[in-house]
């Protein structure tokens, strides 16, 4: 995935988060190709639609679960097939972890392509620098944003995902976690 992809993902995201609510649990394995038993909460959805994704949080991520199959059993169970979980090894890994859903009304994807572009004036902060997001330098090589400080000095920052801890589009801002020295090595 490459940091525009990495960063798409971060905004819709932040957006989903303030949306999901909790909505089941990953009880235990139904079979051995990939199907789990789920403990369904007040807030399941009595009219279940396969079109409408569960998000299970990895890794601090809402990841998109999309059913494949979907069957009931009782007012608190179901039974559930995600599309792309197909063995038990991949099935054991959702086990005891909360789903999500996203019930708002207005379930329409919103536009939320941007450039990296998009970034330059975003206050950006790091341990040992804190400045502005003044330039985004695209190079196919090594695109890099510069980012400067209070005092006038110029960082180079690579626009790489690893260094991109957390975006807020809403208060524009940009958290970067750098390697020690990096913010020296490439002051200009």
């Amino acid at each position: 995935m490459n940091l525009q992809g990495f960063l798409l993902l971060l905004l819709q995201q932040q957006k989903y988060r303030d949306m999901l609510i909790p909505a089941a649990r990953a009880s235990r394995l139904f079979g051995t190709d990939g199907g789990l038993m789920l403990t369904l909460y007040a807030a399941f959805p009595s009219e279940f639609s396969l079109d409408i994704p569960l998000f299970a949080r990895i890794d601090m991520l809402d990841v998109p679960l999309y059913c494949d199959q979907f069957e009931r059993r009782g007012v608190t169970g179901a039974v559930v097939h995600f599309a792309d979980i197909d063995t038990e090894r991949r099935a054991t890994e959702l086990l005891s972890k909360e789903l999500y859903i996203n019930l708002r009304e207005d379930n329409q994807e919103e536009d939320d392509e941007f450039y990296m572009e998009d970034l330059v004036g975003f206050h950006a902060e790091a341990k040992g620098l804190a400045g502005e997001v003044t330039d985004y330098i695209d190079s196919e090589i090594n695109p890099l944003f510069e980012v400067t400080t209070a005092e006038g000095n110029a960082v180079l920052i690579p626009a790489a995902e690893e260094f991109v801890a957390k975006i807020d589009f809403e208060k524009r801002r940009i958290k970067f976690v750098l390697p020690e020295g990096l913010i020296d090595l490439n002051a200009k």
